[in-house]
């Protein structure tokens, strides 16, 4: 984890104050994970510049972890961020009750322009129900994962202690009957 006086002494942080210093911003817990995964995912869907900036925003007011929120909107890469876009326009098309219009996405002014009133609308409504679903799906999903695996090493310490005791009380009771055998 970045150390956080580094980052103050870049100026990173100095726009939210004392909210940076959040020990959750910069520590694993389930809860901290699973907001952080959730913003994450929710920004990953939006189509707008500086993903990564509004993430760690919203971490920051969130109070979730911060490094794992910023990397979260990676998740739209230009592998991703085609079939995130049209399944986004889609949705949007879909509850807006309006034909979807073929079109080719280019990452542009020019494309923004010529479509803000025809395809945006679709494409934001459309990336807001998308990512608010995803990530609700996220956080539900990374809590209930995080919760599995502290009960599966729960479960595995009480084993161990089990195993370990029996193994104790079988050594207790071999020496009980070697000391009988001794006396006899």
């Amino acid at each position: 984890m970045p150390d956080i006086q580094r980052l103050n002494e870049y100026g990173v942080l100095k726009p939210f104050g004392k909210l940076a210093h959040n020990t959750n911003l910069w520590h694993l817990n389930r809860r901290s994970a699973a907001g952080a995964f959730a913003v994450g995912v929710f920004f990953a869907f939006m189509p707008v510049p500086f993903q990564m900036l509004l993430a760690a925003a919203a971490a920051i007011l969130l109070g979730v972890n911060l490094p794992l929120a910023v990397a979260m909107v990676w998740i739209s890469n230009p592998l991703t961020l085609t079939p995130m876009l049209y399944a986004s326009y889609r949705v949007g098309a879909f509850l807006l009750n309006q034909p979807p219009q073929p079109f080719i996405f280019e990452l542009s002014l020019a494309w923004f322009q010529s479509s803000i009133s025809t395809i945006v609308p679709k494409l934001l409504v459309g990336s807001v129900i998308l990512g608010s679903l995803s990530a609700g799906l996220t956080y539900f999903l990374v809590r209930k994962i995080w919760r599995q695996a502290v009960q599966n090493a729960w479960n595995q310490r009480v084993a161990e202690r089990k195993a370990r005791f029996l193994k104790l009380k079988e050594e207790l009771l071999e020496r009980q009957k070697r000391l009988r055998d001794d006396d006899q």
